[in-house]
């Protein structure tokens, strides 16, 4: 069977630093972050979906954490310098991928760092949590983007929203959005998607948005955190804090990381 083609990119120079993006994978707004991380790290940026590589507006199928998991890994066996071990940072989405990444592909995996993963399945509440995701794809299909932001913001901040009105997109539209593929074909399967806490390496740190203290992610992160005897650490902003403050971001992963060298 032909694997498919991975899509990525590469800038800086020193130990490799794997970054799995959220939402449906695509980079966009980690340019920032990257351009600091560059200073200190290699850095490879995965595009699981190839969505910044000519891809964006081609059929996506409904995605399986494990494939992005194994793309990352093949990822990092054409560009990790042999007997050499890679640093991870996955957010959100990207998150769940990596800490599958650590679970099932540990053995050249320095450090991870998942920031916000939303695998809310391990939580007591698990059951309502993902429930919630999956209304929140529900009202993407009913009433389009707009509608379901709003109920995915209610759902992660705990809030109520009235129920917005609005007109779903077509296949077109949806395939050249990333958020609305994220939404069509990322959302219910990766937040299904409930991790073994058992089976990851000590080689991991969780982490959170200071602005999401209180809000369901924080939680699960800090939830993962416990259960799996890893690392916590508050990280400057809130879910994208790597788009809002790239600098104080960027500054804190270094912090992170490099001590674990």
């Amino acid at each position: 069977m032909t694997e498919p083609p991975l899509h990525y990119d590469v800038r800086g120079e020193g130990p490799v630093l794997l970054v799995i993006p959220g939402g449906a994978g695509h980079p966009m707004g980690l340019e920032a972050m990257t351009d600091v991380l560059a200073e200190h790290f290699t850095v490879v940026t995965y595009d699981p979906l190839g969505l910044a590589h000519g891809r964006l507006g081609r059929p996506v199928h409904d995605q399986r954490v494990e494939e992005w998991s194994d793309g990352a890994y093949r990822v990092l066996q054409r560009t990790l310098p042999e007997g050499e071990f890679a640093y991870v940072l996955g957010t959100s989405s990207g998150g769940i991928a990596a800490l599958d990444l650590l679970a099932r592909h540990p053995r050249r995996l320095r450090h991870v760092v998942a920031h916000e993963p939303p695998c809310v399945g391990v939580l007591p509440d698990g059951d309502r949590q993902r429930a919630m995701f999956r209304e929140v794809y529900d009202t993407y299909r009913a009433a389009g983007l707009q509608a379901a932001g709003a109920r995915l913001g209610a759902g992660l901040t705990g809030q109520t929203v009235e129920p917005l009105q609005g007109q779903s997109l077509s296949r077109d539209e949806e395939l050249g959005h990333p958020m609305a593929v994220f939404l069509a074909h990322v959302l219910v399967p990766f937040t299904s998607y409930v991790p073994d806490l058992g089976a990851f390496p000590p080689r991991l740190t969780l982490s959170a948005g200071s602005v999401s203290r209180g809000q369901l992610l924080h939680r699960t992160a800090e939830f993962i955190a416990d259960r799996t005897g890893s690392d916590f650490v508050e990280f400057p902003g809130g879910h994208i804090g790597a788009v809002e403050h790239p600098l104080a971001f960027a500054e804190r992963l270094r912090e992170t990381l490099l001590p674990a060298a």
